[in-house]
């Protein structure tokens, strides 16, 4: 009986990464992937899959890679392949919120957060946000970090649009997030490891007050 494969060990992003993207950004065909099938395997989503499965050991929870391909059934854009690739970790114990990380022609990407709330949830966010206890909380748990999610041009119908924390009020979604650039067109391992293990600790206040204020779906 065959044994199974021993895992892959994390070793950075090599020149070969970033080399495939700026390839696929140039002929997103399937002709090309399919071309360079090997380097795709071997240096963007396995070297990805390595990185997340070393640190799901550290943070707990299990790993979950998107695929490659587009959805292009409504889309006008008809190419293939999406330019970027992309995994999340997921059911950790002590957190509702996954945790993100993305390889691409520009850097490494991590982040956290809800990136989706139901109605219920918003409700619940936007109350938590009015509230003149839970509303600082957030302001604290995000200071000094970047938050990015889905948000309304005013304030949503039914609450002012001169409270202090109107741009938080305005999101209807929130997730945080930071990207390091490659040099040299590569990322070392430990650059890599420390920056998406720097980023995913420095959201973890954001992600106790959301999953404290916000909850389930």
């Amino acid at each position: 009986m065959a044994q199974p494969a021993p895992p892959v060990a994390f070793d950075g992003f090599s020149a070969d990464s970033f080399a495939w993207f700026a390839g696929l950004e140039a002929d997103n065909s399937k002709a090309w992937f399919t071309a360079h099938r090997e380097t795709y395997d071997r240096a963007v989503r396995g070297a990805l899959e390595a990185l997340l499965e070393e640190l799901a050991d550290e943070f707990g929870g299990y790993v979950k890679l998107f695929r490659q391909n587009r959805d292009i059934r409504f889309s006008r854009d008809k190419s293939p392949y999406k330019t970027r690739t992309y995994g999340v970790i997921l059911e950790r114990p002590g957190s509702r919120a996954p945790l993100y990380a993305e390889i691409s022609r520009p850097g490494l990407f991590a982040g956290s957060g809800y990136h989706m709330l139901d109605a219920a949830q918003l409700e619940r966010f936007r109350d938590a946000v009015m509230d003149d206890r839970s509303g600082p909380e957030l302001e604290r748990a995000i200071a000094g970090i970047e938050t990015f999610g889905e948000a309304l041009k005013t304030a949503p119908r039914g609450y002012p649009r001169d409270h202090p924390r109107v741009k938080l009020l305005r999101h209807k979604s929130l997730v945080a997030g930071s990207r390091l650039a490659s040099r040299g067109n590569r990322i070392g391992r430990d650059a890599a490891l420390d920056h998406v293990r720097g980023t995913w600790n420095a959201c973890a206040p954001m992600n106790a007050w959301l999953d404290a204020h916000v909850g389930a779906t």
